[in-house]
């Protein structure tokens, strides 16, 4: 019986090895603490330690960036200050009272991680920087990205700036979500209205190590270790990865994509349209819309469960929303999509009301609301 098991088993192993299993686990990666999220749904399809606090250097200025980018004001000139010119680490060597358009700023932010572009953005839109960082703050809040706290728009450490790579990654979803940032964030090479030379890309992931990389930032201090926040496209799935304090952070960036990408198909599990909807607290169908289609990333093992809830209220009250449809992936809520009073069925007598309005309003020359 040994004999037989000896000379079996390093057939196993050899073609264990020529032939890896399908659906192994999840991969192993540097990072202390890791994320990866469908862009699309939200899904989190990998996390280790995702919720824990960690100081995240400058994958801070995903921030910066996105608040410059919503501002407006990206076309007006920033004068650079004595601040912003000291500022410690990386920089894109402005010079006091130079004067430089945000967008430019903001390019030299995300390509070369610029600190001082950081303080002179945070200065212009801010007001100072304690008031840049109050917005930034506000905008996390607003996020949904409850174990975050910025005191700085560059990075640099300081006791009570952290976050986590789950909060990063909702970040960077939100982020990507808006056209500009998209650009800037998977640009190679930019050269300022101001500088002779153009700056390169430090996003190694983005210019040289990964053929589906659309975009990210980088981050390095002693205290951080090395952060990165990166997005990938392929086909019709875009991914975000983050990890923090990773040792080697290319190399698990590329790991969870593939393994993603891999892994995961895209599924829909909603079509758009209007159809009726049965509920316990109403005598007949409602008729409702959904805006869009939506899809998933499932493995072909999983399946998909959903709850659809009427508000009664917001029927009665004529709200635009009146009920929600939520997905489940083994009774994990992952998705909820909003139901919607199509057009056709808006009462009657909201549209004499209007016209009884405009009457009124004729005769006596002033305008009113109900």
């Amino acid at each position: 019986m040994k004999r037989i098991c000896l000379s079996v088993c390093p057939g196993i192993l050899i073609i264990s090895l020529l032939f890896p299993l399908v659906g192994q686990a999840q991969p192993e990666i540097s990072g202390y603490s890791g994320v990866l999220i469908d862009q699309d749904s939200g899904r989190v399809l990998f996390e280790k330690r995702a919720h824990e606090k960690k100081p995240i250097a400058s994958i801070t200025k995903v921030m910066t960036a996105i608040i410059a980018i919503e501002s407006g004001q990206m076309e007006e000139k920033a004068s650079v200050s004595k601040r912003a010119i000291h500022v410690e680490g990386s920089s894109i060597y402005l010079k006091e009272g130079e004067k430089m358009t945000i967008e430019d700023l903001v390019y030299g932010l995300m390509l070369r991680s610029g600190n001082d572009a950081a303080v002179a953005i945070s200065e212009h839109i801010g007001g100072s920087v304690e008031g840049f960082e109050y917005l930034m703050n506000e905008k996390a809040r607003w996020l949904g990205m409850t174990n975050t706290h910025f005191t700085n728009p560059h990075g640099l450490n300081e006791e009570e700036h952290y976050s986590t790579a789950y909060d990063m990654g909702v970040l960077m979803r939100y982020a990507m979500q808006n056209d500009i940032f998209r650009k800037i964030t998977g640009t190679t090479s930019y050269k300022a209205e101001n500088r002779i030379y153009a700056w390169q890309n430090k996003n190694k992931l983005l210019t040289t190590n990964y053929d589906y990389c659309i975009g990210g930032k980088t981050g390095y201090t002693r205290k951080s270790g090395r952060t990165l926040v990166s997005a990938a496209k392929k086909g019709k799935m875009e991914l975000i990865a983050v990890t923090l304090n990773a040792g080697d952070d290319w190399r698990d960036h590329i790991a969870l994509f593939n393994w993603g990408f891999d892994k995961y198909t895209l599924k829909k599990i909603g079509t758009k349209g209007k159809r009726m909807y049965e509920t316990k607290e109403m005598t007949e169908p409602i008729t409702g819309m959904t805006k869009d289609n939506f899809y998933l990333p499932m493995t072909n093992d999983e399946k998909v469960k959903k709850r659809t809830l009427i508000d009664k209220q917001a029927i009665e009250g004529k709200k635009s929303i009146i009920g929600k449809t939520t997905y489940y992936i083994e009774d994990k809520k992952e998705k909820v999509v909003p139901i919607y009073t199509p057009p056709s069925v808006q009462r009657k007598d909201t549209h004499f009301l209007h016209l009884l309005q405009k009457s009124i309003e004729h005769m006596i020359g002033i305008g009113f609301k109900w």
